[in-house]
C-alpha cells in the first residue's frame, strides 16, 4: 500500500474528496493542529469537520507504522541475501500487518523452537528427503540412519524422523496463503464459544456461562465483557469452526502429493503444525484483531461521551456551594466566588443525630446569607439523594430568593483532590475538601475544570480499563483539545491546566503565559501573546484564535475571527464607511456584503461564511442552555423503585447497547438501545448525549443485581 491507495482508502471512510485528505496532510506535515485546520484551513481542506481531522491524523499515524515495519522488514531480509524481486513486490502489495507480517514469518529471526534445535542437530537434509514424498517409509528410516549422532543427542533413528518432522511442520506454518485463507476464514465462518469454570458462581457475567456467535457479529462491548470475565476467571472461550477438521483438510490437499509413499508422516506433520503452530498463533492474531476493533469502538464511545461532558451546559460566572455528600465522613462543604476561587470551606454531620443536624442546617442558612449562594452542587456519589433532600428541607424555610440546587457528576474528583494539580492551585485547603471545591467549580464551568483529570478517571467510558491504554490517552487528549479550541479560553483569566489545550500550546508554554500574565498585568491585545517566552510565529498562528481578550483594545480579540483575517474585517467595515465596533453592532448589514468582493488567496468562501457568522454573534459560547434537572424526593433507596415509575434523570454514560441514567441512587438505571425510542435506534450516541435530561418510565428493578431497567419509548406518543 502507497500514500495513494492510503488516500483512497481513508476518503471512503470519511465520505469526502482525496484532495480533501491529501491537502489536510499537508498541513499536519507542517505542523498544524486538528482545531486551526478545522476552524482556519477550511478552504484548504473543503470544510472537513474536527472528527474528520482526527480520524485522519490517526489513520495515517497508523499508516506511518506500518510503512516503518514494511521497511525493516525489506531491510531484515535483504540483510540475510534472501530479498528476492519477486519477494520485493508481494511485500509492497500488502495491506495490512498480518499479511506483511506472514511474509515476513520464514525469515523472521526465531527463538529456540523444536525446528530450529532440529536443525542444529543437523536434520534439516532428512526433512528435505521425507518432504520429497518419493521414498517409502523403510528407504525414509534407512535414510535416519546416517543422522544418528550420540554427540548431537540424536539416538534412534525414530528420534531423526521426528526431528525432521518438526523442521516440516515448521515449513508448513510459514505458508502465508494458508494463513490468510485461514484468518479470513476464522473471520467470516468462526463461533465464539464461551463457558463458565463454574456454572454456580453468582457473577455479573452469568448472561455469557454458555454462549455462542459468530465472531463477524459479535458487538464490541460483549467481547470486551467476554476478555474481562475470563481475565477475572469466571469465563474460558475459543473461537472455533464448526468443521475442525477443515483446516487440516485444506492443508493436507496442497501437501500430501497424489503419489505420496509417506503420505502418514506428512500428514501427522501437517496436525503437529496446525496444532501446534498455524492455530495458536492465528488464534492469538484473530484475538488481537478482535480486541482491536473492539477498543477502536470502545475508544469512540469515549470519546463521544467525554465530548458531551466537556461540551454540557454550564452554570457560569455565579456564586456556588459545592457539596461533596458522605455519611460517616459527613458532608463537606466548599463556597467559591464568580472566577472559583475557594471563599470558605466546612463540614457538617446532617446524619449524625438531631443535635448535629440542627446545627449542619444553621451552618448551611449561615453561608447562604454570608456569600450570597446563588447555587448549589451536589456531587452524584454516595449520600448524595439523602444530601439532597436534606438541602430542600433548609432551603425550605429559607426566606427570600433561593439558590438552586443540582446534582453534578462528581466522578474523579477524589483523583484531582490528591494531584499535583491540586496541591498547586489550592494549597490552603485541606485535601478533603478539595472535591467541594472541584464540585462548584464543575457547575460554573464543567470544561475549566475537567480538563484538570484525567479523562479516563471520569467514569464515562465502556470497558475503558480493558482498552489499549496509550491509544485511549492519546485519542481522548485530541477530544479535549478540540472542545477547549471549540469553546476559545479567556486570555486573562484561564488556568495553565486549560492553556494547554489550546492549539499549538504545550504545559511550559501554558505556564509561561500565567507567569508573564502575573508579571505584566492582563493582556490588552492578542499582539501581546508574542512576547511570551516560548510563542515564535508559528505558534501564535495556531493559537491566537482561541485565544480571546475581554475588553482590551481590539474588539476583534474577543472573537474568534484570526489575527491574519482582521484585515478583512477592515475592508468589511470600510465597505460600509463605518467602524469595526459599529459593525458589529450594526451587524445586519453583513446580509448586504456582496461576499465575491471579499475573496482572495487568504480568505476563502468558507472562511468568510465563518468570519461573517462570528461578526454577527461575536464571542457566542456553542455550549447547550443550561437547565435543572427534578428529582423525586420520594425515592432514597434501590426497593423505593417501582415499576412502571415514571422519573427524571440525567444521562450519565452512553455506550453501544443504551445509555445510563442518574434518578438519585447510588446506582444508575439502564435505557437498552431496545427501549430508547419507538423508531429504529442504530448508535444510541445519536440520540443521547451525556448530561441531557430526560423522563423515563421503569421497566423493573433487579435488587439482587442492583438494576434498574428504563424506557424512554415507552413514554413517547402513540
Amino acid at each position: 500500500m502507497d500514500e495513494r491507495a492510503f488516500l483512497e482508502e481513508i476518503s471512503k471512510q470519511l465520505n469526502c474528496k482525496i484532495w480533501q485528505c491529501y491537502n489536510a496532510l499537508e498541513l499536519f506535515r507542517k505542523g498544524a493542529t486538528i482545531p486551526f485546520i478545522a476552524r482556519y484551513r477550511k478552504d484548504n481542506t473543503g470544510g472537513l469537520k474536527a472528527n474528520q481531522l482526527k480520524t485522519l491524523y490517526e489513520k495515517w499515524q497508523e499508516f506511518n507504522q506500518f510503512l516503518a515495519r514494511r521497511e525493516f522488514i525489506l531491510k531484515s531480509i535483504e540483510s540475510q541475501g534472501k530479498l528476492t524481486k519477486e519477494l520485493k513486490e508481494k511485500i509492497y502489495s500488502c495491506k495490512n500487518k498480518s499479511e506483511l507480517e506472514d511474509l515476513y514469518l520464514p525469515y523472521k529471526p526465531k527463538k529456540k523452537t523444536l525446528a530450529t534445535k532440529a536443525k542444529e542437530k543437523g536434520l534439516e537434509p532428512l526433512a528435505k528427503f521425507i518432504f520429497e514424498q518419493s521414498h517409502t517409509i523403510e528407504e525414509i528410516k534407512e535414510e535416519a540412519k546416517k543422522f544418528i549422532n550420540l554427540e548431537k543427542k540424536v539416538k534412534t533413528i525414530q528420534e531423526a524422523i521426528e526431528g525432521a518432522t518438526y523442521i516440516i511442520a515448521e515449513w508448513i506454518s510459514e505458508d502465508s496463503d494458508f494463513r490468510k485463507w485461514y484468518r479470513d476464514k476464522l473471520f467470516k465462518e468462526a463461533d465464539i464459544v464461551v463457558k463458565a469454570t463454574d456454572i454456580n458462581t453468582i457473577s455479573k457475567y452469568m448472561d455469557y456461562y454458555d454462549f455462542k456467535q459468530k465472531i463477524k457479529n459479535i458487538p464490541s462491548h460483549r467481547y470486551l465483557a467476554i476478555r474481562r470475565g475470563a481475565k477475572e476467571g469466571f469465563l474460558t472461550y475459543k473461537i472455533m469452526l464448526e468443521d475442525p477438521e477443515m483446516p487440516i483438510n485444506k492443508l493436507k490437499r496442497k501437501y500430501i502429493k497424489k503419489d505420496s509413499k509417506c503420505s502418514e508422516i506428512i500428514e501427522k506433520s501437517i496436525r503437529d503444525s496446525f496444532k501446534r503452530l498455524i492455530d495458536p498463533s492465528i488464534q492469538t492474531e484473530v484475538r488481537a484483531i478482535l480486541k482491536e476493533k473492539a477498543d477502536e469502538v470502545a475508544i469512540k464511545v469515549f470519546e463521544k461521551n467525554l465530548s458531551d461532558l466537556l461540551l454540557s451546559p454550564y452554570a457560569g460566572s455565579i456564586r456556588v456551594l459545592g457539596v461533596d455528600p458522605g455519611f460517616k465522613a459527613g458532608v463537606k462543604l466548599a463556597v467559591v466566588d464568580e472566577t472559583g476561587k475557594p471563599l470558605c470551606t466546612t463540614t457538617i454531620h446532617p446524619f449524625k443525630d438531631k443535635k448535629a443536624r440542627d446545627l449542619s442546617e444553621k451552618v448551611i442558612e449561615k453561608i447562604i446569607d454570608k456569600y450570597k449562594v446563588e447555587g448549589i452542587a451536589i456531587g452524584n456519589g454516595t449520600a448524595s439523594r439523602e444530601v439532597r433532600i436534606f438541602f430542600k428541607e433548609v432551603l425550605k424555610k429559607i426566606e427570600g430568593e433561593k439558590p438552586f440546587l443540582i446534582i453534578v457528576n462528581e466522578a474523579g474528583a477524589s483523583i484531582y483532590s490528591a494531584s499535583d494539580i491540586a496541591i498547586e492551585e489550592l494549597p490552603d485547603i485541606d485535601i478533603s475538601h478539595r472535591g467541594a471545591v472541584s464540585i462548584a467549580r464543575r457547575l460554573q464551568d464543567p470544561l475549566s475544570e475537567l480538563v484538570k483529570i484525567d479523562p479516563k478517571s471520569i467514569g464515562i467510558g465502556q470497558y475503558q480499563h480493558d482498552v489499549n491504554q496509550k491509544k485511549l490517552r492519546e485519542s481522548l487528549e485530541r477530544v479535549v483539545q478540540i472542545c477547549v479550541n471549540l469553546v476559545g479560553v479567556n486570555l486573562n483569566t484561564a488556568s495553565w491546566t486549560i492553556l494547554r489545550y489550546v492549539s499549538g500550546i504545550n504545559e511550559k508554554i501554558a505556564k509561561n503565559i500565567v507567569k508573564y500574565r502575573n508579571e505584566n498585568g492582563l493582556f490588552r491585545n492578542r499582539e501581546e501573546l508574542k512576547k511570551v517566552s516560548g510563542i515564535g510565529e508559528k505558534t501564535f498562528q495556531q493559537a491566537a484564535g482561541f485565544l480571546k481578550i475581554i475588553n482590551g483594545d481590539n474588539i476583534l480579540d474577543s472573537t474568534t475571527v484570526h489575527p491574519e483575517a482582521y484585515y478583512i474585517v477592515e475592508k468589511i467595515a470600510n465597505y460600509f464607511n463605518i467602524s469595526i465596533n459599529e459593525l458589529i453592532k450594526k451587524s445586519y448589514l453583513l446580509d448586504k456584503l456582496p461576499k465575491e468582493k471579499f475573496i482572495d488567496d487568504k480568505i476563502g468562501k468558507l472562511t468568510l461564511d465563518d468570519i461573517i457568522k462570528e461578526l454577527k454573534k461575536p464571542g457566542r459560547d456553542p455550549r447547550r442552555t443550561f437547565k435543572i434537572p427534578e428529582f423525586n424526593d420520594k425515592i432514597t433507596t434501590l426497593k423505593d423503585i417501582k415499576k412502571d415509575m415514571i422519573l427524571e434523570g440525567i444521562i450519565t454514560n452512553v455506550t453501544n447497547f443504551g445509555a445510563f441514567i442518574d434518578l438519585g441512587l447510588d446506582v444508575d438505571g439502564l435505557i437498552h438501545i431496545s427501549k430508547i425510542s419507538k423508531k429504529f435506534v442504530k448508535d444510541p450516541k445519536q440520540v443521547l448525549k451525556v448530561g441531557d435530561i430526560k423522563k423515563i418510565k421503569v421497566i423493573d428493578v433487579d435488587l439482587v443485581r442492583k438494576r434498574i431497567n428504563c424506557s424512554l419509548k415507552d413514554l413517547e406518543p402513540q
